[in-house]
């Protein structure tokens, strides 16, 4: 009889920004695997280092020539909240995406070893499902999703009753809806939006490097009112048969005339057409308008289990609008000129991550 065969040996290794070839391998294990989501993908790689200037570790475990799990990470340098290594910023999924334990646990390893070197103060992973029971978790978060029914009519009457009067207004109102070629109007909307909330916008480049990068997965739907203006605008990526509306933005019109559930149900309707089959309505803080927002659709919190490894900190940071201390900068930001706001945001935002 044969000996048994040796066991592969677990590889970790890096993921160069210029290695297109590797690069198709890690999307062909992402879409493949069952804990992956958009976030593990590797464009998310150049979209990090290109317009926030993080550097990247983006780790893969390979045997046999084959890839058997990854790890995205970003070193975070900021003024404002120090420095650490986290999976991922600005994004609410992260993590190790692995086919097995032995795989998994190589690449927090190779993570831990990377973060202590750097000398962070803490290492983050953003996990859908948890991981650690004995590292510290942030609990603050929950996640929205849902199953897109088979017909638009079933979909509509899944709507509690009083969003569904909403999209109904909406409809009555001769409202529209457009898939933009560019991240105009959408930034127009999504910075004025995010001013009224005391909170920097993203810088419009990025944006438009999501266009560019993701191209078919990543898509801009704008509601107009009849006259063509635009009133809700949402940025949303694609995976597999999931749709994320990521990134929203509206006219201070647009809840008077129902424009924002009007968007979401034209987001879901025309998702449903093309054959998705789960709307995830992304994440929410707890006790906010849009963790409100998301549960009067009908959808359901799920938690989000984000652990840390500390390293120079007593207590997980909480580095969020929610946190009291930051009271006052959010309503000096609301009363910033736009103008200056766009320009200042981006300076501000690859600080928070």
């Amino acid at each position: 009889m044969a000996p048994p065969p040796e066991p592969s040996l677990l590889t970790v290794k890096r993921l160069q920004p210029q290695d297109l070839p590797t690069a198709a391998r890690w999307d062909a294990f992402v879409f493949g695997c069952p804990e992956a989501t958009f976030f593990h993908r590797a464009g998310w790689q150049k979209i990090v280092r290109d317009i926030f200037g993080h550097d990247t570790y983006f780790l893969y475990v390979e045997a046999d020539g084959s890839i058997k799990g990854v790890l995205a990470l970003a070193h975070v340098r900021s003024w404002l909240f120090g420095s650490s290594l986290t999976s991922l910023p600005f994004a609410v999924y992260g993590g190790v995406a692995a086919q097995n334990l032995q795989a998994a646990q190589a690449l927090e390893a190779e993570a831990q070893n990377i973060a202590k070197r750097l000398g962070v103060a803490h290492l983050e992973l953003r996990n859908v499902n948890p991981r650690h029971t004995d590292w510290p978790t942030q609990d603050l978060y929950v996640t929205f999703r849902k199953e897109i029914l088979a017909s638009e009519e079933a979909n509509l009457m899944a709507i509690p009753r009083k969003q569904r009067a909403m999209v109904r207004k909406g409809i009555k109102n001769r409202l529209a809806s457009e898939i933009d070629v560019d991240t105009s109007r959408f930034f127009l909307l999504y910075a004025d939006n995010v001013l009224r909330h005391g909170t920097p916008a993203m810088p419009k480049r990025y944006f438009d490097a999501l266009l560019e990068e993701f191209r078919a997965d990543c898509e801009v739907l704008t509601i107009v009112a009849p006259d063509g203006g635009p009133l809700s605008s949402v940025l949303s990526f694609y995976f597999r048969d999931e749709v994320l509306p990521y990134y929203a933005g509206d006219d201070e019109s647009a809840r008077h005339l129902a424009a924002n559930d009007f968007k979401y149900w034209e987001l879901m309707r025309r998702s449903c057409e093309r054959g998705i089959k789960v709307f995830d309505y992304g994440r929410s803080k707890q006790g906010t308008g849009s963790y409100s927002f998301k549960k009067n659709w009908g959808f359901e919190p799920q938690p989000l289990h984000y652990e840390y490894c500390l390293y120079k900190r007593d207590a997980i940071p909480q580095n969020n609008p929610s946190n009291a201390k930051y009271r006052i900068l959010i309503a000096t930001w609301r009363r910033m000129p736009i103008r200056l706001a766009n320009w200042l945001g981006p300076f501000v935002v690859k600080n928070l991550g």
